[in-house]
């Protein structure tokens, strides 16, 4: 509850069951909520449950962003099969706010893509050039900011911060692939061993078929140099933009090798963590 109070995000009974450890055990974790309540450390509003008092208008909030989120789900089959369409991508999930049923009116669809070895570079420029130019930049439905390919899907910041978006994860193209993913990393399970997500898609995006003449012109020793040219270049250049980070936090926010391209310049990561180091630290007091 803690960490989704930084999203001034209120939880079901149902949706802390799914986080806890032991889903079967509904009337003993609804005592709990009964205790919290009491003694002033939670807050309830109908069916919502919050450690803030104004845990009436988070409710009311969250009902609105549902709202919108369900908006951005009609229109998310066509933005994936686009995405499925480019060359060397593999596998698709939704990562942020959608994958948690919620979108603010300013939101975008975050895209977690996973390419094809050592075509990573070759994919995300594809992809960012065409944002660019055919979607002026927008990034509402085409927010393509990480990336991993098949070689590389061991995600390397083990935090709940990471846990709570790996768990989240949206499959939406190659399902198989996604899971493999979150088998990779099976530490985030510690943090929610029981959790099922509660959004369930159906979206047949396979256009294999129509890419691999595509993918056949980057199948050689060129390709591999254009790929390594296409990195070099993108962290030369996000270097001199993000000269003010210093090496820890460029790393962490910008992480650029072969098989892994992450930019996160907001360092939301640590804002998220921070805050709930903060939230948790009053419950200390």
């Amino acid at each position: 509850m803690a960490y989704f109070d930084v999203f001034n995000h209120p939880l079901t009974l149902a949706e802390i069951i799914n986080l806890g450890n032991q889903p079967n055990l509904e009337e003993e974790y609804q005592k709990a909520m009964d205790r919290l309540i009491e003694n002033g450390t939670c807050f309830q509003h109908q069916e919502f449950y919050s450690i803030q008092s104004r845990v009436n208008e988070l409710s009311l909030q969250r009902e609105l962003k549902e709202k919108e989120a369900k908006k951005y789900l009609k229109k998310l089959p066509f933005f994936v099969g686009l995405v499925s369409m480019f060359p060397f991508v593999r596998g698709i999930a939704i990562s942020g706010s959608l994958s948690k049923g919620v979108m603010y009116k300013d939101g975008d669809i975050d895209y977690f893509i996973v390419t094809a070895p050592e075509r990573l570079w070759i994919c995300r420029t594809m992809l960012v050039l065409f944002k660019k130019l055919f979607l002026l930049n927008s990034k509402k439905y085409f927010c393509v900011n990480y990336f991993v390919d098949e070689n590389n899907l061991k995600i390397l910041d083990e935090n709940i911060f990471t846990a709570i978006e790996i768990t989240y994860l949206l499959p939406v193209f190659n399902d198989e692939l996604i899971e493999r993913l979150k088998e990779e990393n099976k530490w985030a399970q510690s943090y929610f061993p029981q959790f099922t997500h509660p959004i369930q898609l159906s979206i047949n995006s396979s256009k294999r078929k129509k890419k691999k003449g595509v993918e056949l012109l980057f199948n050689d020793r060129l390709a591999n140099k254009l790929d390594v040219w296409l990195m070099k270049m993108t962290f030369k250049r996000w270097r001199k933009k993000f000269s003010h980070f210093n090496h820890p936090k460029f790393e962490l926010t910008m992480r650029t090798n072969r098989g892994i391209s992450k930019h996160h310049p907001q360092d939301f990561q640590n804002k998220v963590l921070n805050e709930l180091n903060l939230t948790l630290a009053k419950f200390n007091e």
